[in-house]
């Protein structure tokens, strides 16, 4: 899959890139880029004021497409994912706060695999993990040029954004150009 970006926190002094750093550890995740009527379906979340791709983490032993179909599935309740296609890999390293999972670590590598595709006409019932639904999470159908300005004008005034917001509209503004969506 292509690169589209390699992001490093600016927080985060890395020499070499290639060599995984003592204090990280690599979260795989995929994000899902569906657009209908010259609209794209998006996450919502109340708590950071952003838009986000549908996606997150893939399972360990899960692969990359299953991975997609479930997250998407999961967080937007859509039906009949078909025509996956390899859009681009986001990389970043990013701050992190010690959990139960990597107590050790204080860098994420994340890896973003990006797949378009198409789905049912109608939403089934989403499945939001208790985070997400406390987070304000809500799925939405956006037209792509307002998403991009929301998450710009939250990172110029809102100083409770989310560390994944830079992705997030980066890979819109590749999605705009792409798909040649106006």
């Amino acid at each position: 899959m292509r690169l589209l970006q390699r992001v490093v926190h600016p927080s985060i002094q890395i020499d070499n890139l290639s060599v995984c750093h003592h204090q990280s550890f690599t979260r795989i995740a995929t994000r899902a880029i569906v657009i209908k009527d010259n609209k794209i379906l998006l996450m919502f979340t109340k708590r950071y004021n952003d838009y986000s791709l549908p996606g997150g983490g893939v399972d360990e032993g899960e692969d990359l497409l299953t991975g997609f179909k479930r997250e998407l599935a999961e967080e937007t309740g859509a039906v009949a994912i078909r025509s996956v296609q390899a859009f681009g890999l986001y990389e970043e390293y990013r701050p992190h706060k010690s959990d139960k999972h990597n107590p050790e670590c204080s860098i994420m590598h994340m890896l973003s695999y990006c797949y378009s595709c198409e789905i049912g006409e109608q939403l089934g019932a989403n499945k939001l993990e208790d985070y997400e639904v406390n987070n304000g999470m809500q799925v939405c159908w956006v037209n792509i040029d307002d998403a991009i300005q929301h998450n710009i004008n939250t990172m110029l005034n809102d100083k409770k954004q989310g560390l994944s917001i830079q992705r997030e509209t980066y890979l819109m503004q590749q999605i705009k150009v792409q798909f040649s969506l106006d």
